[in-house]
């Protein structure tokens, strides 16, 4: 006679999560090998110091790490993941009857944390590899990735609209800023600003000067050389983002049109076929046998490897203080 299975799940007791997690699991090894309590040192002044309490930026950033061990990209993905996988709920320290966070608080997060939290972040990591002797550092690989972007190409726009747009919201801003700050005040602060001495050593003591390295060079070329690095473009200081200036008679799509969901993504020529807009994440590896990510920028689809390549390379030289005997790339 042929079985029917009927649904019926009765409620678990005395069951722990701790026995459900195999103890070989991959998030055993992690939550053992990677201890991230450094990350409190990094987002403290992002919080306040009364209130009701935030996530913990420790999960914050262990479901960070699941969407790149995962190849996760949403939020809200990662959070319907992470309730289906006993594993993580592990790794995240929720038992199984404790609700765990929205999507939506994630992303509030990572806006306010910025660029600069998770290039700590990740700097934090890689410096714990290089102490582990994870990282080589003789030879170096240099590739990038393509990434779609969650965006359409019909949201495309001729560029000098929005530039104009926001250059508009931007002076009315500032302008009513101006008129609801009464002018005895605006003087006021900006004279007590001046004539503080405090004002001015504490500035001082934030900026310091730094001490000029010994070169033999004369001054000429001195000269000559710091006109030109002022004038060079630092893909790691603009955060990938290109140079606009249209230069000569080639003009790229993305000089002209933007995409108004998306606006840091640009047209892409898929390796499959077809145009999506999209990113180019930079990568340098190490050459040892870990392979460990030693640098990463994200760019618009339109920046080729070769362009962001020598501030990588300059970064990951002096940042780790490797010796590279070889570095490699593909054609691009």
């Amino acid at each position: 006679m042929m079985g029917k299975k009927e649904r019926h799940f009765a409620p678990l007791i005395h069951v722990s999560l701790e026995e459900l997690v195999p103890q070989d699991h991959f998030y055993r090894n992690l939550e053992w090998k990677l201890d991230l309590s450094f990350v409190r040192e990094f987002v403290q002044e992002t919080y306040a110091g009364g209130g009701r309490p935030s996530i913990d930026p420790i999960v914050f950033f262990k479901l960070q790490l699941v969407m790149f061990f995962e190849g996760i990209r949403s939020e809200r993905q990662l959070m319907w993941h992470a309730a289906d996988r006993l594993s993580i709920r592990w790794y995240l320290g929720y038992d199984l009857g404790e609700p765990l966070p929205d999507h939506s608080s994630l992303t509030r997060i990572r806006e306010r944390y910025g660029v600069e939290v998770f290039r700590h972040f990740f700097d934090a990591i890689v410096e714990q590899c290089q102490q582990e002797k994870l990282v080589w550092g003789k030879e170096l690989y240099i590739d990038s990735t393509q990434v779609n972007a969650n965006a359409d190409l019909d949201s495309l726009t001729p560029r000098f609209a929005v530039e104009a747009r926001e250059a508009i919201q931007t002076h009315l801003a500032a302008l009513f800023s101006d008129q609801d700050t009464p002018p005895e005040q605006q003087t006021g602060a900006s004279e007590a600003v001046a004539a503080s001495p405090e004002v001015t050593a504490t500035a001082a003591i934030a900026c310091p000067v730094p001490t000029p390295l010994p070169v033999a060079l004369a001054e000429p070329e001195r000269e000559e050389f710091t006109q030109e690095i002022a004038t060079r473009h630092d893909w790691i200081a603009e955060q990938g983002r290109p140079q606009r200036e249209v230069r000569g008679y080639y003009q790229r799509t993305s000089d002209l049109r933007i995409s108004t969901t998306d606006p840091d993504a640009t047209p892409m020529r898929l390796k499959g076929g077809g145009t999506h807009l999209g990113y180019h994440v930079h990568y340098v590896v190490d050459g040892g046998k870990a392979r460990i990510i030693l640098q990463a920028l994200v760019t618009p689809s339109e920046v080729m490897d070769n362009q962001p390549m020598r501030d990588l390379i300059f970064r990951t030289r002096f940042r780790w203080k490797l010796r590279p005997r070889h570095v490699t790339g593909d054609t691009k």
